[in-house]
């Protein structure tokens, strides 16, 4: 029989103590994260509260229709994200739309594979299964073609010259691009590959700490977890290569140009 052990907000009231013990920190180094790491912990519980409240409507509603609304909130939001943590981001809605097409098509073609061939929940688009899962996957995929993008575009403007000079000996974009194309890549997987070195080991992954914690049989809660880590891993991959290729692709021209007119920078909007 499974069971867990309820929380109240006395219990995270108490927990806060660690977060305020970093906020009093930061004042005594001189560190200037105190301000931030307040409205980040505020942010966190806010969020998290009104998340909680509309996942526990759409578990209660059971409409495919909603799920799906909810789901197109989370690919929206997503793709906010990534165009936001780029300091050198491609210029108009191209920036936005490349990041947020590349993991709406990688995480769905994964999602749809989980929920339809191997959880097979019923129905399929449940959203006690979907939204979860999807946020899993979104989530880490997120954080690769962010990573990805930012660091092909950071080598396209520092390279520039010499990206062009190939192009000039008769390179195509994709030959004279190739190494840094290749850096962007291993720098958006680097952190998923890591993050399955570590699993188990050093780490124990929140959807397998959560199952246990919640009575679960720990050798369930396994199977779990190695499912979404190949998932994520999956849908990671895929995201990040479609992102990379699509950014170069507008980036350059049918005739093989450099077009460093359509990346701009963060600062560009202070």
């Amino acid at each position: 029989m499974t069971s867990y052990v309820s929380l109240g907000y006395g219990d995270l009231a108490l927990a806060s103590v660690f977060v305020l013990l970093n906020g009093v920190l930061s004042i005594w180094l001189g560190l200037g994260l105190e301000r931030r790491l307040a409205v980040a912990a505020v942010r966190m519980f806010v969020q998290l509260t009104l998340v909680g409240l509309v996942l526990k409507t759409l578990f209660g509603m059971g409409s495919p229709w909603m799920t799906a609304l909810w789901v197109l909130v989370m690919l929206l939001f997503a793709g906010r994200e990534v165009w936001a943590r780029q300091d050198s981001r491609i210029l108009g809605w191209w920036g936005y739309g490349i990041g947020a097409g590349a993991m709406a098509l990688s995480a769905g073609v994964v999602a749809v594979m989980a929920l339809g061939v191997l959880v097979r929940p019923d129905p399929w688009w449940a959203p006690q299964y979907a939204l979860p899962l999807l946020g899993m996957i979104l989530g880490n995929a997120m954080n690769g073609v962010s990573l990805a993008l930012d660091s092909l575009h950071r080598a396209v403007r520092r390279e520039a010259r010499a990206i062009e000079a190939q192009l000039m000996l008769g390179a195509t974009r994709w030959q004279a691009a190739r190494p840094f194309l290749r850096a962007a890549l291993r720098t958006g997987l680097m952190p998923i590959v890591n993050a399955m070195a570590a699993t188990g080991i050093v780490s124990l992954p929140g959807m397998m700490s959560g199952q246990i914690l919640a009575g679960i049989d720990p050798g369930e809660a396994v199977k779990y977890q190695i499912l979404v880590m190949l998932l994520i891993a999956g849908s990671t991959g895929m995201g990040v290569l479609l992102a990379a290729f699509g950014s170069l692709y507008r980036l350059t021209d049918s005739r093989h140009r450099l077009r460093p007119d359509r990346l701009g920078s963060s600062r560009d909007r202070r």
